[in-house]
């Protein structure tokens, strides 16, 4: 197993440095594996598809220029999730508008589904809409992309503690909010 990862790892680090040296179907490559991902933190960030969308479309340019500081292959992907979050926080506060949710209206595909299950979707969407961009880049790289305290302080600029508290405050708004009183 150690192997296998050791060989993904000099796999990964032989792709970035192609990239870096101009290659555009290692970058294809690194677009190809990571767009997506980079895409669901944007779309919990901005909360709306084409928002999130130019966000990942804006940070390719920023990646393909940046690609060569980046001192660890092995840490790529939260690299440039993190370079997407940025991009997608900056597209909010420039067009400082409000998400709108879009709730389709068509008939219900089968007569068990309960249209109730759908408001506790819309609850969290609509508390979440209500946080700031940064507190959305936060929760959306936790939970969405995965990162653990240390990456998300690297991300943010904040201790690994202090980032730990701000989530822990988050999630505790987002409970309040939610609760059925």
């Amino acid at each position: 197993m150690a192997t296998l990862t050791g060989q993904m790892e000099q796999n990964l680090a032989g792709t970035v440095a192609l990239a870096v040296a101009g290659d555009e179907a290692a970058f294809a490559r690194i677009i190809r594996a990571h767009h997506d991902d980079m895409t669901r933190v944007c779309f919990v960030i901005c909360g709306d598809l084409d928002v999130a969308d130019e966000a990942v479309q804006a940070a390719w340019p920023i990646v393909w220029r940046k690609l060569g500081s980046l001192r660890d292959p092995a840490r790529l992907r939260p690299w440039l999730v993190s370079v997407a979050a940025n991009e997608a926080r900056q597209l909010i506060r420039r067009r400082r508008r409000r998400s709108v949710v879009e709730l389709a209206v068509g008939e219900p595909a089968t007569s068990s589904v309960d249209p109730a299950a759908r408001m506790a979707d819309l609850d969290l969407a609509n508390a979440l809409a209500r946080l700031d961009p940064d507190d959305r880049a936060l929760l959306a790289l936790r939970y969405v992309a995965g990162f653990d305290s240390t990456e998300l302080a690297r991300a943010t600029g904040r201790s690994p503690s202090g980032t730990r508290a701000r989530l822990a405050r988050l999630l505790d708004r987002l409970r309040s909010e939610l609760r059925d009183d």
